[in-house]
């Protein structure tokens, strides 16, 4: 159960990350002279981000097969 909620806690942080890194990104594609090397960094670590996030939501809500 404590477990559980310190997964629901890292979950919810990750997915707070995940969006601030959203918003970094559309700001740095709006600018004129933008930096490549930023962006492309940001990007993954927002892959990267999406693929934890995924993991701790299998292991939060497991698939039932009926």
């Amino acid at each position: 159960m404590e477990e559980d909620l310190q997964l629901v806690k890292k979950l919810e942080a990750l997915t707070l990350r995940h969006q601030e890194l959203d918003t970094m990104i559309d700001r740095l594609n709006a600018e004129k002279f933008r930096d490549e090397f930023s962006l492309h960094r940001l990007k993954k670590e927002k892959l990267n981000l999406r693929d934890e996030i995924t993991k701790l939501q299998d292991a939060i809500y497991p698939d039932i097969i009926a």
